[in-house]
């Protein structure tokens, strides 16, 4: 096979030549590699940097069934003191007392207290007993808590 012969490339139009020796001017000018600014480094440890972290997309779910709430409003009250100083405080303080769940906060005793017993509580007070035992007071909105206690059954 015969080598080919070389053809010439066309000379450039005078617009094309005018902007590559326009680049030209410039790198002399200027320079070819010029100087980049660099990131002052203000501690000596490097820290990895955050990139993009996906959140995880799993194929089945890890539990089967969601946790049960154990402390629902039935578990949170166990149930209502009726000592005598407790009917005592029924008659003369418009207090009820309640045994709740040791775990349980203020809030949660409130609202299980409006849930069960349908009672608007104006004050509330709550003592931590021995035996893993929990004391709670609930002075109510309503002025005749023995009427209260009469309906909700104590």
């Amino acid at each position: 096979m015969a080598p080919k012969a070389k053809t010439e490339a066309p000379a450039p139009p005078k617009a094309e030549a005018k902007a590559k020796a326009l680049k030209a001017k410039k790198a002399v000018l200027k320079g070819v590699h010029s100087h980049k600014k660099k990131k002052i480094r203000t501690s000596p440890t490097f820290r990895r940097p955050k990139t993009l972290r996906l959140r995880r997309q799993p194929k089945y779910p890890r539990k089967s069934a969601p946790r049960r709430n154990k402390l629902d409003h039935y578990a949170i009250i166990k149930f209502p003191l009726t000592t005598e100083s407790a009917m005592k405080k029924i008659e003369d303080n418009n207090t009820l007392v309640f045994i709740v769940d040791v775990k349980a906060n203020k809030h949660q005793i409130k609202q299980a207290v409006k849930k069960l017993y349908d009672i608007d509580v104006a004050k509330r007070d709550s003592v931590s007993k021995k035996k893993k035992k929990k004391k709670y007071n609930v002075i109510s909105k309503c002025k005749y808590s023995k009427y209260t206690n009469q309906k909700t059954g104590w």
